[in-house]
């Protein structure tokens, strides 16, 4: 096993923990030093391999898994807060997490087996999906599926992240900021101290999760859990709920205010020029509301207008759980277009089709 560690000065290390079976390759994991010990900044995925990397990763930073003193979770998703139990078991440290996502990790965990196939079945046949892609998930609910989807093992955080808190890490200035969009509880946190290089431009470092990557736009779908019920299948009720495209992008110019000398990510790579990369992804964004539009020329239901978006290959080659996640990203901008009033529902029976207004 070869693990990659990267120092990049200042009391700061990134680990590459494995994703296995993902073409992100991995999680880097950031270790922040600070006077009470180290902090892990997410964790990666729950996997034995991916365990060993970060143990060993964690050596090869000159500390011990039982120096830890807490985990700080960017946001919910598995290949972030994968394995903060067994961080957390292993060396007593706490775990802290934005409000929002600890709200979406009991949701998961307290929901009854089968719920999220249900809610999935009951949502894309509202989007307009058709037979030969519903079948699997009834076949799987009938047969009692459910019992093992990703998240229902994942640790209750001990304490919370709180919008602009200056974080109690003795020794360092590292201040939380909100960026919703990615999954509601999604946070950046800035470390407010000089870069080591002090020729680089900006101030601080950003370890910026998955809300701003150097290479990747960021998957931005629905907030809704189960327990919700699906919302937005009938002509009235897009618009109503939540916009996370429309808090992505808020976030971003948010982010793109504090200027940072240097981004952390969470995939591919540091990276500088964070200005440019929020000013390159609110291009992008814009650019595909304004294709959606086009598309809405013609009334479409949801997923007629998945198959139609451009996406990094042609829908006959995207695969079935990634289609998916197109359709939750299709409904995330249609919903944006809605309340910006530039789409609406067409009245008629059977899955609700949309158009473009104006």
């Amino acid at each position: 096993m070869t693990t990659q560690v990267t120092d990049h000065q200042g009391g700061v290390w990134s680990i590459a923990v494995p994703i296995p079976d993902n073409p992100l390759g991995h999680t880097l994991v950031h270790l922040l030093e600070t006077d009470r010990g180290p902090v892990l900044i997410d964790t990666g995925w729950d996997d034995p391999d991916s365990w060993d990397t970060l143990v060993a990763g964690v050596t090869a930073c000159g500390f011990d898994l039982t120096d830890l003193h807490g985990v700080l979770i960017t946001h919910h998703h598995p290949d972030h807060h994968g394995l903060s139990a067994k961080v957390r078991e292993a060396s007593g440290a706490w775990i802290a997490m934005h409000a929002a996502d600890t709200a979406v990790v009991r949701r998961t965990r307290e929901a009854e087996p089968g719920q999220w196939l249900d809610y999935l079945l009951t949502k894309l046949a509202a989007a307009g999906a058709p037979d030969d892609h519903l079948a699997p998930l009834r076949k799987a609910r009938a047969a009692g599926g459910g019992r093992k989807l990703p998240g229902r093992r994942a640790a209750l955080p001990d304490r919370g992240i709180d919008p602009g808190e200056l974080l109690d890490l003795p020794g360092r200035r590292v201040r939380a900021v909100w960026t919703p969009g990615h999954t509601p509880g999604h946070v950046c946190l800035h470390l407010e101290e000089e870069h080591p290089s002090a020729r680089t431009p900006g101030f601080g470092r950003l370890f910026s999760g998955d809300h701003l990557l150097p290479g990747i736009t960021p998957h931005i779908g629905l907030y809704e859990a189960p327990d919700d019920g699906p919302r937005g299948h009938d002509v009235e009720s897009l618009g109503e709920g939540t916009d996370p495209l429309g808090d992505y992008l808020d976030s971003l110019e948010r982010v793109g205010r504090l200027a940072p000398a240097e981004v952390l990510p969470a995939h591919q790579h540091a990276f500088a020029d964070a200005g440019g990369r929020v000013r390159a992804l609110i291009a992008h964004h814009e650019e595909r509301l304004a294709r959606l539009r086009a598309l809405l020329r013609e009334p479409r239901t949801v997923w007629q207008l998945a198959e139609a978006m451009e996406w990094n290959r042609p829908w006959e080659q995207i695969p079935y759980g990634s289609r998916n996640i197109a359709v939750s990203e299709a409904e995330a901008h249609l919903r944006r277009l809605v309340k910006l009033g530039l789409a609406e529902g067409v009245p008629g029976a059977g899955p609700v089709r949309y158009r473009a207004v104006g």
